[in-house]
């Protein structure tokens, strides 16, 4: 990658603008608080695009600032050198889950990248910090992402740690190398990233002593949390959630596919009177359609993009929708939905 010259403004006049940005938003979710708390990440970043516009007006950055947000690293592009990622938690804390640390889809020429955190929980509150004295760790999910500490003081952050300035390490070729080698990781794929205030318990269960009802509100957790278990493949498609039972709950479970998929080919009824034959999976899924959607949209947003390892959209149901159909291509019915 090179690195943009295009250092003008200078990283000062954007502390300024920055803090401007903050003030402004602080300000202002004082008197729109319940509009605030009424935001999705998506709906953030139009916020945070709109309070930089304003408060660049009279400054070298007014005319600049672009809102690219979508798939692409970070959010905001200001005089094409400078970039703003958004985050936020409805909760009311100062952590969350930040983006991967590949940064596949970082725009070129961003070299100056700041994160605004909005506390969308209690007292709301905005805050704008540079992007890599805030990252104080990494999690694992399906690749590995900073883990987002507004709090953290100075020279605790992940580089630190690992004793390698953000921009070496965002510049070379495989930047999983010396974070897995940092961890002594052996596998990359999934463990408990500790974005949730819920532990396992101390006792470890087997599933078949689970009672109906906490069967049932794991069950419908699952097709939520794990869309690939409907019409993923049957090689490992129980792989995340067997983990996540394990880690969270303390729950073993030697033959998941019983409770998903077993009892081979199932009716279902459309709402015109037809019928067709599907798997036992999607029938219980259907069975489960009520709970499964009051999950889906009471589940905190941070948590859920961890889960689906993207960025939640306004709504919910259809993207749970197109991740579900995402992993084959059979007929199913979500006129219930």
């Amino acid at each position: 990658m090179i690195i943009s010259e295009n250092r003008l403004p200078s990283l000062k006049e954007f502390e300024r603008l920055m803090h401007s940005v903050d003030l402004f938003l602080n300000k202002d979710a004082k008197y729109r608080t319940a509009y605030y708390k009424k935001r999705s990440g998506l709906d953030l970043e139009e916020d945070v695009y709109h309070a930089v516009c304003h408060c660049a007006k009279g400054t070298p950055f007014e005319g600049t600032i672009s809102l690219v947000s979508g798939k692409h690293f970070p959010d905001i592009v200001a005089n094409q050198y400078y970039g703003i990622e958004v985050k936020s938690t409805q909760g009311d804390k100062w952590t969350s889950i930040g983006s991967s640390i590949l940064e596949s889809t970082r725009i070129s020429n961003v070299e100056r990248i700041f994160l605004t955190f909005g506390k969308l929980g209690g007292q709301i509150t905005f805050l704008s910090k540079p992007y890599e004295s805030c990252l104080s760790d990494i999690a694992v999910t399906h690749y590995p992402r900073y883990k987002i500490d507004m709090q953290l003081e100075h020279g605790q952050s992940i580089f630190d740690k690992m004793a390698i300035p953000y921009d070496t390490l965002r510049l070379l070729e495989n930047p999983v190398a010396p974070v897995a080698n940092y961890y002594k990781w052996e596998s990359l794929w999934w463990t408990s990233d500790n974005l949730s205030e819920e532990v396992a318990p101390p006792k470890v269960r087997h599933w078949k002593v689970i009672d109906k009802d906490e069967k049932a509100m794991l069950l419908a957790q699952a097709y939520v949390l794990f869309p690939e278990i409907i019409l993923g493949s049957p090689r490992d498609k129980y792989d995340r959630f067997a983990l996540w039972l394990a880690t969270k709950h303390g729950v073993i479970n030697t033959s998941l596919r019983d409770d998903f998929s077993a009892g081979g080919q199932q009716e279902i009824v459309m709402q015109d009177g037809s019928s067709y034959m599907t798997s036992a999976v999607i029938k219980r899924m259907e069975n489960s359609i009520k709970a499964i959607k009051i999950f889906l949209l009471e589940i905190p947003e941070d948590m859920l993009s961890i889960f689906w390892d993207c960025r939640i959209s306004r709504d919910r149901i259809s993207q749970w929708k197109t991740l579900v159909l995402s992993y084959g291509a059979r007929k199913l019915d979500f006129s219930k939905v």
